[in-house]
């Protein structure tokens, strides 16, 4: 059976969770503009699993209008009760580089308990390229949880600012291989001189990978 507006706007309002899961994913299947009008039926879904589909989308599909999805996401991310959401709230806010949101990432940071919705956030500041991104993503160097800091890292080098390299040079000596990857990442993207000093001794690391990333980067720099 083909996949039209009409067959999807009826298995969204179906009780049954299995027909709304597959009409959320057959969303992509449809032109933007109309994607983009069903999702929103499936956004506030009485289902987390059909919630977390529906914002996920909004990647793609915000883009149509941007000053409701910045409603919309904004929405799910201070008040679904389901972290994975906020968490996919907070990945959509900053692939649309919807800095209007960057407050409520902000404040949320600080008062989650919830290492995903964490994570997301600062992933999300390193998209959104907000210069008043810093002194939380500096904060979130410091976090216990490792995937957090590693999202910091590499944040930091999207946002550009080189008063990060100071910040960034203790973790070239991190054991984890893949934190010492991902500050090669980030001082690559910083460049100068400071960063180059960095990556040089970086370029004898032990492991290979990292090795031959931070001699990429000196190449091109």
């Amino acid at each position: 059976m083909s996949v039209t507006p009409d067959s999807v706007k009826q298995l969204l309002s179906s009780e049954d969770l299995g027909d709304r899961l597959r009409a959320v994913n057959q969303i992509r299947q449809l032109e933007p503009t109309i994607g983009f009008e069903l999702i929103q039926n499936a956004i506030n879904d009485s289902n987390s699993r059909v919630r977390y589909s529906a914002v996920s989308q909004f990647d793609t599909l915000g883009g149509q209008n941007l000053d409701l999805s910045l409603n919309v996401l904004r929405d799910r991310l201070l008040n679904d009760p389901e972290p994975d959401v906020q968490a996919a709230a907070a990945d959509c806010l900053g692939a649309l580089k919807l800095d209007a949101a960057f407050e409520d990432l902000q404040n949320l940071y600080q008062t989650s308990n919830e290492w995903i919705v964490k994570f997301s956030i600062i992933a999300a500041l390193g998209e959104l390229g907000d210069p008043r991104s810093f002194d939380l993503l500096r904060q979130a160097l410091s976090s216990d949880n490792e995937l957090v800091q590693t999202a910091a890292i590499s944040s930091f080098g999207e946002l550009g600012n080189t008063q990060a390299i100071p910040l960034l040079t203790p973790y070239a000596n991190n054991p984890d291989w893949q934190v010492r990857y991902r500050v090669v990442q980030a001082l690559a993207s910083l460049g100068g001189a400071e960063a180059n000093s960095v990556l040089q001794t970086l370029a004898n690391d032990e492991v290979e990978a990292v090795a031959s990333e931070a001699k990429r980067a000196l190449q091109s720099s």
